[in-house]
């Protein structure tokens, strides 16, 4: 009995550890564990983002913090196309990151916290030139930060600039991306995801319908992540709460494919690998997989805000409160 209970909290643990990890990075723990087959991906990556070295304490409702010692950020995106215009003097690209979460790792006390990110948020970005250089900053939607660049690394990096500025400069030390339309073929790998539909996605895809309980597949699997314009809620916060149910499922999953079929991670890693771009090496990867296995995950943080419909797109106007409290919490502890 002891062994069985062992077992299940266990499997247990490992499901509220994985649990608030983006769909990117679902992809990635299953891949990093047989990278070492792919090494011309590795030889492919960009440079580390170098952090700055700066003043830590800072003081916060008449308390004195400094920055938290061993804590590593993850910046994870998920991206898709970009329909809209963007300048033709810039160096840009048609993706735009849909999908984002920062994971604050804590070595000292092996914990993980995520922070969710609305894509909607409205954000000083770098406008690039031909050459890659800062030309411009215009006030857009965070999302569109990924459109400036090469749509790899260097589309990366300026997203990841960007989300450092609505986090209060907060330093993003690496970066993981992978297309959405990735989705639907990890999920059919899987066998598909069983979701209980959360919104009425009549008229867009009648095959989602709320309330039901359903095993999603191919397409209908990015539908339901991907799709907010033309239901009764167009904002994005609809979508976020879909996208972690979703995920949370989708880990469920590739739990049981993991310990059921022996080549399943070198099957997702010839699926997946096409589809990422990261800055990080085979080494370093194994090391975050490493330490997700066995840290606990605390929780996902959601960054409190007013929606707005702007003149072409809806727009998410964080409360400065709200990023100064999750900020502190996550990254800062009181100084001595």
């Amino acid at each position: 009995m002891s062994n069985h209970t062992s077992h299940g909290e266990k499997k247990q643990k490992r499901k509220k550890i994985l649990g608030g990890i983006a769909i990117a990075l679902a992809i990635v723990i299953t891949v990093s564990v047989a990278l070492f087959i792919i090494d011309a991906w590795e030889n492919n990556q960009g440079d580390v983002p170098v952090a700055v070295e700066k003043d830590t304490t800072v003081s916060y409702n008449g308390q004195d913090y400094k920055k938290k010692d061993n804590v590593q950020t993850l910046l994870i995106m998920g991206l898709d196309k970009y329909e809209g215009d963007i300048s033709d003097d810039s160096y840009n690209n048609d993706q735009q990151a849909d999908f984002l979460m920062l994971f604050a790792i804590d070595d000292e006390n092996s914990t993980i916290t995520a922070i969710h990110i609305n894509r909607d948020t409205m954000a000083q970005i770098s406008v690039l030139g031909l050459a890659g250089e800062k030309v411009a900053t215009v006030n857009k939607q965070l999302a569109l930060a990924h459109t400036y660049g090469d749509g790899k690394q260097t589309s990366c990096r300026n997203t990841a600039e960007a989300v450092s500025k609505v986090l209060l400069d907060t330093d993003i030390d690496h970066y993981i991306s992978v297309t959405m339309d990735s989705v639907p073929a990890y999920n059919d790998l899987v066998g598909g995801v069983e979701v209980t539909i959360l919104d009425d996605f009549t008229g867009v895809d009648d095959t989602l319908v709320k309330g039901e309980t359903v095993t999603l597949m191919g397409e209908h699997a990015l539908n339901y992540v991907r799709t907010r314009y033309g239901l009764e809620d167009s904002t994005n916060n609809t979508r976020m709460e879909r996208q972690r149910q979703y995920l949370d499922a989708l880990i469920d999953k590739t739990q049981h494919c993991v310990e059921d079929d022996e080549d399943f991670v070198i099957d997702s890693v010839k699926l997946m690998s096409e589809y990422m771009v990261s800055d990080c090496s085979v080494i370093v990867l194994q090391e975050l997989f490493e330490k997700i296995s066995t840290y606990s995950f605390e929780e996902i943080r959601v960054i409190e805000g007013e929606n707005k419909v702007g003149e072409k797109n809806m727009e998410f106007y964080p409360d400065d409160e709200s990023v100064k409290e999750i900020i502190m919490d996550v990254l800062y502890t009181p100084a001595n």
